[in-house]
């Protein structure tokens, strides 16, 4: 089969390899769309010393399940393999589990025709579903499970909630969407890239911001939640300024880890701040439904492109060439 291959930092290769073999109470899936995550970037950069080369990257993944339980069936995967036993997993939280892995990271991922995994890793989607925006559960059950959170900490509901979203990435897009879906009173979005707010105002979203724009000074403690879909330092000093006294900060991305919280702000105007890690199966069921209920929009945002253009679509990204908040290869 092919696939692509992280073969050393900034370097991806078009290669054939064996065909996966299912495992003892595993699926083989052939697949048919998986996107381009943040922390596949991240890996490309050599940043994550979890993703070793030589690896199969991807996890963002949906396709025909070829065999297993559910052959014949159209299946988006849950990407962590968790052990099914421990105390997190036990009380729905399995993605704290200890011994977790991860295809795309432990195991070879999805950049490829077809991938092995556990069949308890296998969620069958509707048949007419989109693989192309089956492949967004992932992100969207990121945002997902984070507003779940985020929820629980509001000292209102969501529809009375004023929520700034920094980072117009898929996570942050869908993160957006999902807000709106559920009615939240007003939504800003901030994004350094200006390639990536013109995908953002034309999803609906009218107030949009350069993370250094000069009108977003009046913004200021104004947001009840601000979603931080990044994770760097400049991002987490922009939620800690944004954020309103009593509010909630939503740490969901993983950039880097070199500070950026106040911990004075945070005790005296008492802020919480919540981080929030993937997501569980439920999360993913209910994200897929979303996606294909409509409840999204209709995600004319994402960039379709064969597997084979892989390489260059990584350096693309990487140069912040590309517009669109996802790109999703299709083998």
């Amino acid at each position: 089969m092919k696939a692509l291959v992280y073969t050393a930092p900034f370097e991806m290769t078009l290669m054939e390899q064996r065909d996966p073999v299912a495992a003892r109470g595993e699926s083989v899936v052939r697949v048919e769309a998986v996107g381009i995550c943040g922390s596949d970037m991240h890996a490309y950069q050599g940043h994550d010393p979890r993703r070793a080369p030589p690896l199969v990257l991807g996890h963002e993944v949906c396709g025909r399940v070829q065999e297993g339980a559910h052959a014949g069936r159209k299946a988006i995967l849950n990407p962590l393999i968790a052990c099914g036993e421990c105390g997190y997993c036990l009380t729905g939280r399995s993605n704290l589990c200890p011994r977790r892995t991860m295809i795309g990271m432990t195991r070879p991922g999805g950049y490829a025709d077809a991938v092995s995994i556990p069949e308890r890793c296998v969620i069958v989607v509707p048949d007419d579903m989109d693989p192309v925006h089956a492949a967004l559960t992932e992100p969207a059950a990121t945002g997902l499970h984070g507003l779940v959170l985020a929820g629980k900490a509001l000292a209102r509901p969501l529809c009375e909630t004023r929520a700034l979203i920094i980072g117009a990435g898929s996570v942050g897009l869908l993160t957006a969407l999902q807000l709106r879906h559920q009615g939240c009173a007003e939504i800003a979005i901030s994004e350094r890239n200006p390639l990536r707010r013109t995908p953002a105002r034309e999803a609906g979203f009218e107030r949009i911001y350069a993370a250094d724009a000069d009108g977003f000074a009046e913004e200021t403690g104004a947001f009840d939640l601000v979603a931080d879909c990044v994770g760097a330092r400049a991002t987490r000093e922009l939620a800690m300024r944004a954020v309103a006294p009593g509010g909630v900060v939503l740490h969901l991305g993983l950039m880097d880890n070199d500070g950026g919280l106040d911990s004075r702000r945070m005790t005296l105007s008492e802020i919480t701040v919540i981080g929030a890690y993937t997501y569980t199966r439920t999360d993913l069921e209910a994200a897929a439904h979303k996606l294909h209920s409509g409840a999204c929009g209709s995600l004319d945002w994402v960039m379709q492109r064969p597997l084979d253009a892989g390489a260059r679509t990584f350096r693309e990204l990487l140069a912040g060439e590309i517009a669109a908040p996802k790109v999703v290869l299709i083998p």
